[in-house]
């Protein structure tokens, strides 16, 4: 507008003006809108919708304290009570806490961890946390005293009138406790104290100055040898301190001991605070103290604390929905949420990490992880995470296949540096193969497929009756059954990849393999069942029965295994005689009642019929109905257990909720579509629940489903649209979801024929 008098009352003049005026605001109208859009869907407080009571009661065993996405740090409270309910070391049922420890595990069947305990105390100074019976250091409390939110904890210790507070960074606890007045206040560390399985093998606690303690808490348990080194910084100098080892208090500066716990002694007046931040190292006291100075390097609770919440409605503003449904959103967001929590760091802030071959791994250029629930979480969450997570996938396989150069083969269940050899299969495998079909980048793919290959040539866990065989011989191993069938599922993921790689022998070799399922199928009693030989199966057999760790099946029965080849549905639909007769078995599973009989695993929970929900092996049953051209019936059951196997309470899961699995199944049924195949990219679609979910895919691309229709009644899928254009598959892939765009789906109450297509099934 150069040259022009805004003042000159030519029409010319204002016309020019009229223009550009116009034309600036459509602009600027346009640019609001978008950064509208962009504030709604990155900046959503969806944090207030997570309930992480959610799975703490009942059999859920699911974590409850302070931690950010996926951090080494898992700071929360410790019930006096234990045995199986408490493998996370607290059960909602409880009302004592015997202290704050930094590591746990969320939803495993088995307990580990606990590492450092924190409790503070008044009067009298009591080492041991002692028992309902005997006198210790435990204090009561109510629910009602607790506030909990994700990256913070805080409870009133009834017993001493104590507030605590917990908070976290991805390595670092941080403490805030209100004393009342007292001469004789204590923080009481314990080195000796675990959850579930752990037993201490060594401790360590040196006092730096008058407000610093560094240290080390060797033990074992189901990790074997595990170490964990901290560094401890109080907010005000200590009054005194108390070293005790193997039950004595030592004059030393040092306690080393296979018992060692210590006393940090204050005066306080009503309403002080002390606060502690504890980082932690899988190297040394050290590095530990270099994770601290990083990551909170100051003394202001409240900030690190607003950091955590906002670290966590980060991740989960990853996905925002639109439902009138509260509790559905409540439930939706708290399964999220404990998607976010594992795998965990297990390195340095400058990457050095404690590896498998127990030696220190010097600043690896990838973020090393730890905790590899890989037999449950193979099946949705991680597949979950190649959507949601694709940089942390990127780690998870790192991690792997550094596992696989340490050790000589892939991770099977991989905890603290420490193989645990818990469950069957090689689970690892699928993750990989999905990970390198999807095309995730960051990793080395030649290495990527050397380790499912060795991994599998292996002769160790039957490997090598598979490879004579073609099956495992009932006599020669338990779990024969349930381990063949899941190596058949590593196998055919091999298989995926040899041939996108182009090695055509390799692929027909796999390929085989992942069709020795059969060999389990007896088509005289039309069940998979454990075999002695090419001629004999074993007796006495029964569908029904379940013997836990004594028999063919893990946590399961053969009603529940007969099912359990997710890659090969359609030889499946043959093997059981035709799509006919696999539907009408199918329909019988949900209906069908038996006794399992007194030594069934504690895991065989959230039965209909005999699928069973609380376990992993069912959780991709209700989606083969749409391979077989019913996917009505896929939507009616994953309603219902949308709707009757998850609650918005303490006991809102049917079963553990295994680091991920049972919630990742949740978010990925809810939004409409589940990855049956662990590793083909390709996701079958259900029975939606939300008007409406916006992914962010990443790139600045969002992949939004919007739902018209919707209802409790209304639950079959009647069409669809995909960016506009009609859309008749009963599964959408991979690629589509990343490429970004919107989905439509119109929902009635009938069934109907979208999807019955053979050109449209999975």
């Amino acid at each position: 507008m150069m040259g022009i008098n805004p003042n000159s009352g030519s029409k010319q003049t204002k016309d020019i003006i009229f223009y550009f005026v116009k034309r600036t605001l459509l602009k600027n109208l346009f640019l609001l809108i978008f950064l509208v859009k962009c504030f709604t869907a990155s900046s959503q407080n969806v944090v207030q919708y997570v309930n992480p009571y959610i799975g703490t009661g009942g059999h859920g065993h699911v974590f409850l304290g302070a931690n950010v996405p996926f951090g080494a740090v898992q700071l929360g409270p410790v019930n006096l009570s234990e045995g199986w309910d408490w493998c996370s070391g607290y059960n909602y049922s409880d009302s004592t806490i015997i202290g704050f420890s930094h590591t746990h595990l969320s939803g495993t069947g088995i307990g580990d961890l606990g590492d450092i305990l924190v409790m503070p105390t008044t009067g009298d100074l009591i080492m041991d946390k002692g028992s309902l019976k005997e006198p210790g250091n435990f204090s009561l409390f109510s629910h009602a005293d607790e506030k909990v939110s994700p990256g913070y904890y805080s409870v009133v210790l009834k017993r001493y009138n104590i507030k605590a507070e917990l908070t976290a960074s991805e390595r670092v606890g941080f403490h805030r406790y209100t004393f009342p007045a007292s001469e004789n206040a204590h923080l009481v560390i314990d080195l000796v104290q675990g959850i579930g399985w752990d037993r201490p093998v060594y401790g360590y606690i040196k006092k730096l100055n008058d407000s610093t303690l560094v240290g080390y808490r060797f033990s074992t348990g189901w990790a074997q040898v595990q170490r964990i080194y901290f560094a401890m910084k109080f907010s005000k100098p200590f009054k005194n301190i108390e070293l005790f080892k193997n039950g004595q208090s030592t004059k030393s500066f040092v306690a080393m001991s296979d018992s060692v716990k210590a006393a940090v002694n204050f005066s306080t007046h009503a309403g002080e605070q002390v606060e502690i931040k504890v980082a932690i190292s899988p190297v040394s006291f050290e590095n530990a103290l270099m994770n601290m100075y990083a990551e909170i390097p100051g003394w202001n609770f409240d900030e690190v604390k607003d950091n955590a919440g906002k670290a966590w409605n980060k991740e989960l503003s990853k996905v925002v929905i639109k439902t009138s449904d509260a509790k559905s959103r409540e439930k939706f967001y708290t399964a999220l949420y404990h998607c976010f929590i594992a795998p965990s760091i297990f390195n340095d802030v400058n990457g050095d990490y404690y590896g498998t071959d127990k030696q220190v791994h010097r600043k690896a250029p990838f973020t090393n992880l730890t905790t590899f629930s890989l037999w449950d979480t193979y099946r949705c969450e991680n597949s979950l995470l190649t959507i949601l997570q694709p940089k942390r996938v990127s780690d998870i396989v790192n991690s792997m296949l550094a596992i696989y150069q340490q050790q000589g083969r892939l991770p099977v269940w991989h905890l603290m540096a420490n193989e645990t050899n818990t469950m069957p299969g090689n689970s690892a495998t699928q993750v990989i193969a999905d990970a390198y079909l999807k095309g995730i980048k960051g990793f080395d793919t030649t290495l990527a497929y050397e380790a499912a290959k060795n991994t599998a040539m292996l002769d160790n866990r039957g490997l090598k009756y598979v490879k004579r065989y073609g099956f495992i011989p009932a006599d020669s191993m338990v779990e024969s059954v349930a381990m063949g069938l899941e190596y058949a599922i590593a196998d055919g993921c091999t298989a995926l990849m040899a041939k996108r790689m182009g090695k055509e022998k390799d692929y027909n070799y796999f390929e085989k393999r992942s069709e020795y399922y059969k060999n389990y199928y007896d088509s005289t009693v039309h069940f998979m069942r454990g075999r002695i030989s090419a001629t004999q199966w074993r007796e006495p057999f029964s569908p029904f029965i379940s013997r836990h760790m004594k028999d063919d099946f893990t946590e399961g029965n053969a009603w529940q295994y007969t099912w359990l080849v997710p890659q090969h549905v359609h030889g499946l639909i043959r093997l059981l005689g035709g799509e006919k007769k696999f539907t009408k078995k199918l329909d019988s599973l949900f209906t069908v009642h038996g006794d399992m009989g007194k030594e069934a695993s504690n895991d065989i929970t959230g039965l209909i019929g005999q699928y069973a929900h609380g376990n992993e092996p069912s959780h991709h049953i209700t989606y083969l109905y749409t391979y077989a051209g019913q996917p009505w019936k896929t939507a009616e059951k994953v309603r219902f257990i949308l709707d009757s196997l998850y609650f918005a309470n303490p006991n809102g899961l049917s079963g553990n909720e295994d680091v991920g699995q049972m919630s990742a199944w949740y978010v990925m049924s809810a939004l409409g579509f589940y990855p049956v195949h662990p590793a083909k990219g390709i996701y079958v679609f259900g029975s939606p629940i939300f008007d409406e979910a916006s992914i962010d895919v990443g790139n600045g691309k969002r992949f939004v489903v919007k739902v018209k229709n919707n209802s409790p009644q209304n639950i079959y899928i009647q069409k669809m649209k995909l960016n506009n254009g009609k859309y008749t598959k009963a599964y959408i892939s991979y690629s589509d979801i990343m490429n970004g765009g919107e989905m439509e789906i119109e929902m009635g109450k009938k069934p109907s024929s979208w999807g019955t297509g053979i050109k449209d099934r999975p």
